[in-house]
């Protein structure tokens, strides 16, 4: 498996136009048979950019990064992998499906933290192909926070193929949050992730949505915002969320947790608690 291995984090510019230029390969393109892995051995964290990442996901100020923030330095190594031509999917279309984070220590906000991505095999899928970007994040020479993104790539798949899904948990809300149309582009400017399906209407319906949805990413991340200012977000565990319905912006959403020993329930619904957008599940180690 051959490793990149960076001096500093790529620039988002250049990752975009690979990412396109990726997405409009040709059909017959043959991938090299091995996979890659990017390294990047030391990631400097801008303090102005963490602020604006915990404005908009919610976060309180504090000594240590939000829990979710990690998956934002990685990001670049996720669109790197991606767009490189090793891969064997075209990025754009690429459906986020979970997230899960294990973090088994806080990060300091002044940590130089090393970070490594690689992908997994592929594996089948009712509605295509699925495979894991994992990304480890090192500080010190020890891990202590990874990342397993699972996307599906959309073919026709193989409708026998098992699918992993959390439970449906039975939740009231605890809160209920209003969200703006400019929501999308406001943690791309936070996040680097500017999926044109994120940010307007115009250019969501370019990809088949009525208007823009709200970044996945972003719901897991207010989300366990919400648990931490309430006082219930550990120092270590693990968080999985499953990604069900697409959250159209602007909204009115519910969202409703509940601690029940070392495991904590939360998921995140529309207005009526009829459509699931959001399906979380926390265990603290």
């Amino acid at each position: 498996m051959p490793t990149r291995r960076y001096d500093d984090t790529p620039g988002f510019g250049s990752l975009y136009a690979r990412t396109v230029k990726a997405t409009l390969r040709r059909a017959d393109y043959e991938p090299d048979a091995d996979g890659l892995t990017l390294e990047l051995p030391r990631s400097a964290i801008d303090q102005d950019h963490l602020s604006a990442y915990r404005d908009v996901t919610g976060f309180p100020a504090g000594p240590t990064l939000p829990a979710t923030y990690p998956h934002v330095l990685a990001f670049p190594l996720h669109l790197d992998l991606m767009s490189d031509p090793s891969f064997p999917y075209k990025p754009m279309g690429i459906v986020h499906l979970s997230n899960t984070i294990t973090q088994r220590q806080p990060l300091p906000i002044h940590a130089e933290p090393a970070i490594r991505v690689h992908s997994t095999p592929e594996r089948p899928h009712p509605k295509g192909t699925v495979f894991d970007v994992i990304s480890e994040v090192s500080v010190d020479g020890e891990v202590v926070w990874t990342d397993l993104t699972t996307l599906l790539s959309r073919s026709s798949g193989d409708e026998s193929a098992h699918v992993d899904l959390l439970p449906d948990p039975e939740l009231s809300p605890t809160a209920w949050w209003d969200l703006r149309g400019n929501l999308g582009r406001r943690y791309a400017a936070a996040s680097g992730d500017r999926n044109p399906i994120h940010l307007f209407k115009l250019t969501a319906q370019a990809f088949g949505f009525p208007r823009q949805i709200a970044h996945g990413m972003w719901a897991k991340a207010a989300a366990l915002a919400a648990i931490e200012r309430a006082g219930k977000l550990p120092d270590a565990f693990a968080v999985r969320v499953d990604f069900r319905k697409p959250l159209l912006l602007p909204s009115r959403v519910q969202f409703g947790f509940k601690p029940t020993g070392k495991t904590t329930d939360f998921a995140l619904y529309d207005e009526q608690h009829e459509l699931t957008h959001l399906i979380g599940q926390l265990q603290a180690h």
